[in-house]
């Protein structure tokens, strides 16, 4: 089930679902407001603390191009400026309160499939550390293993990492461990900061790994403190940490080449390892406030009004998230050809680049091109149909292919095999490609910034290490080749044939 939400309101409101019953009511005295205070206003309001509510703040108010929409309190959806389309709309938020029960084929089989899914991610060993650290586990490694973004890129390799890491959460921040609905991992965690610094009291839930890269490493900040109170202004404000993280530590590179002034930044020493600059940009952003209004459109277009755009890091738009990527060329591919630009979540591939068996068995050298095509491209159609599903990512290594696909038969009915569930997947990851290119995108944003063809890696385990951009536009063609697709990364009619696209067909072709 969905909801489409057309045309925009003539002044601000929220929608309010209860069962089959949907009102819109008045959001006058919510604009304006966090995303924190909008949703507990929003409950008084009803009378329900069970009501859940996903809200934009003053961000997506002010169309900030990376604004999110923020979900009971302490979970986003990020990536990708989704909360200034409802600023756009004057939709402050939508809150649901259902009552009903989701009925299955078989309730007997789909049990037992669930049983065995909880009893898999119970006794795997390799989650323990998910368990107890969260993704924060993975900050010491990735910056060990040169992967981890620092200062804008420059490096993958960041001397403060320790502080950063899910340990030293657990040692100065958490409180309790979080979890997902009926989820057995339980790998978020709240955290508190506590005594008597300047960010005492702020409450998050986090921090998370790529959190702690973008505005911290990236940024050239190793204070927990100060990433936490950031991560928790973020999410009040309805920013994503991600994009927020890579456009402030752009913007700190600009002002340390003097691309960006002191009269622009208002006297603020906008330089790696400014907690309080770093901070106050958050908030200029979310305002729109002086070189926060610039700031506000994402480093593409930042970056063709002030300059510095050899060191913009995005793919399509969209600023690359926490894994560095010299040292990882399929995570590299992957970046280029994400549908929304560059995105983790679309394939993590890292995991070949590292050593792990491709899905057809072999072993592959990390810093090579040669084959990181196909895995990249298997990655990103069985990432496709899972989300489908609304899979989470740190379940889908225990729990394997195989059993969602029964999970799936027995809730439906319906008879998928491996084959066509990966199908499935190249389905939609053609559907995408074809509004993609309808919107104007091609093979010309298939790319990677500059600094990652140009600028060896300056220290750590891959030092020296640069994805060289004739290597890079290979493994382009090979994948395009690999799709089906054109030289131009256009779909094939054929392809589009083999794939049941009939009906796309007939309005390309």
């Amino acid at each position: 089930d969905f909801i489409i939400i057309k045309e925009k309101a003539e002044s601000p409101v929220y929608i309010y679902i209860k069962d089959k019953d949907v009102q819109i009511f008045d959001a006058a005295s919510l604009w304006g407001k966090d995303s924190f205070e909008t949703e507990e206003r929003i409950r008084d309001t009803h009378n329900d603390r069970r009501i859940r509510v996903a809200s934009i703040g003053p961000a997506g108010e002010n169309l900030v191009r990376y604004a999110c929409v923020n979900i009971d309190l302490y979970r986003q959806a990020a990536r990708g400026g989704v909360g200034a389309v409802m600023g756009s709309k004057n939709l402050k938020a939508i809150a649901v309160r259902g009552s009903g029960f989701i009925d299955v084929h078989d309730p007997d089989k789909f049990d037992r499939y669930v049983e065995e899914a909880y009893n898999a991610i119970e006794t795997d060993k390799n989650l323990y550390t998910m368990r107890r650290w969260g993704t924060g586990r993975s900050v010491a490694w990735s910056s060990s293993q040169s992967l981890y973004p620092t200062k804008n890129y420059q490096s993958a390799t960041f001397r403060g990492a320790e502080k950063l890491s899910g340990e030293e959460m657990e040692r100065k921040i958490w409180i309790k461990r979080k979890a997902c609905f009926g989820c057995p991992i339980h790998c978020g965690h709240l955290a508190v900061i506590r005594g008597n610094s300047k960010y005492s009291g702020s409450v998050v839930e986090g921090v998370e790994y790529e959190t702690t890269a973008l505005l911290g490493a990236d940024c050239g900040i190793d204070d927990l403190e100060a990433v936490t109170y950031a991560n928790m202004l973020c999410d009040k404000l309805g920013l994503d940490t991600l994009s927020t993280g890579g456009t402030i530590a752009w913007a700190m590179e600009c002002y340390e080449r003097g691309l960006i002034t002191d009269e622009e930044t208002s006297g603020l020493e906008l330089k790696f390892g400014n907690n309080e600059a770093m901070i106050k940009m958050i908030e200029a952003i979310a305002y729109r406030k002086e070189l926060g209004n610039i700031l506000a459109e994402g480093v593409k277009k930042a970056s063709e009004k002030i300059g510095g755009k050899e060191f913009a890091m995005h793919v399509k738009g969209l600023e690359l998230p926490g894994w560095a990527i010299r040292a990882a060329p399929s995570m590299g591919l992957a970046y280029a050809t994400a549908d929304r630009g560059g995105c983790h979540q679309r394939a993590w591939p890292i995991s070949y680049d590292l050593g792990s068996k491709t899905p057809d068995g072999k072993i592959l050298e990390r810093f090579s091109t040669e084959g990181k095509v196909y895995p990249t491209k298997y990655q990103q159609d069985v990432t496709a149909s899972l989300y489908s599903l609304i899979a989470c990512d740190f379940a889908t290594g225990t729990i394997g292919i195989d059993k969602y696909i029964n999970l799936l038969n027995a809730a439906t009915g319906w008879s998928y095999n491996k084959e066509e569930f990966i199908k499935t997947g190249e389905r939609i990851w053609n559907l995408i490609r074809l509004y993609n290119i309808r919107e104007g995108l091609g093979k010309k944003d298939d790319n990677l910034p500059e600094r990652i063809h140009n600028d060896p890696l300056p220290e750590g385990v891959a030092k020296g290490k640069r994805l060289p951009k004739k290597d890079f536009d290979k493994m382009l063609s090979m994948y395009y080749a690999l799709r089906g697709w054109d030289e131009n990364g256009v779909p094939k009619k054929e392809t589009l044939e083999k794939l049941g696209l009939n009906d796309v067909i007939k309005k390309i072709f």
